[in-house]
């Protein structure tokens, strides 16, 4: 059995796609959702699942409180779903190769500090991009540098709005992370 913890900053919506793929399952259990914002609707979504979930602050993420409650808590790989804070070094060594990311572009454009969410899709159409798509990533010391995983595709057309752009993403966000995801714990 492997232990999951899932990392979000906002509505939530990966991680509940990620653990209703997992429920039920043998092999992987999501013991809770940690979030660095007390309102974010995904505390909502993870008790509707029955998954408790936390808030802690950016200084706790930094000081190691939760690199240690995770040690604790005998986590083997960790998810961010939506979680826009920088993941201190030490975690990345302590987790090597067993901390994941998605970003709502083609890696390595429209990535970096600052790049998440609606900024990347409106980037994308204001560079008259024509495909954007997901990369799934190992996270590493520098935001979106990881080794790539995995990476989707969609079409951008001429006509797209940075909202077409985000849902045709949001799609293939739900279609591939959490089988990439289990496809990943089942080579640990």
């Amino acid at each position: 059995m492997k232990n999951v913890a899932i990392l979000a900053s906002g509505s939530g919506s990966n991680a509940e796609n990620i653990i209703k793929h997992f429920s039920g399952s043998k092999d992987v259990h999501i013991p809770f959702v940690l979030c660095n914002k007390k309102d974010a609707f995904v505390h909502e979504r993870a008790k509707s699942l029955g998954v408790k979930s936390m808030t802690f602050s950016k200084n706790e993420l930094e000081n190691g409180e939760i690199l240690n409650l995770l040690k604790r808590e005998n986590i083997d790989f960790i998810v961010l779903a939506g979680f826009l804070l920088k993941i201190p070094a030490e975690w990345v060594e302590a987790f090597q190769n067993r901390i994941v990311n998605i970003h709502p572009a083609l890696l390595p454009k429209f990535g970096g500090k600052g790049m998440y969410g609606m900024r990347v899709h409106e980037a994308v159409v204001a560079n008259g991009e024509k495909e954007s798509g997901i990369t799934i990533h190992y996270v590493n010391e520098v935001y979106d540098s990881g080794a790539i995983i995995f990476q989707a595709k969609c079409d951008v057309l001429p006509t797209d709005s940075p909202e077409d752009v985000a849902n045709k993403v949001h799609a293939l966000e739900y279609e591939h992370f959490p089988r990439v995801i289990e496809e990943v714990l089942n080579k640990l």
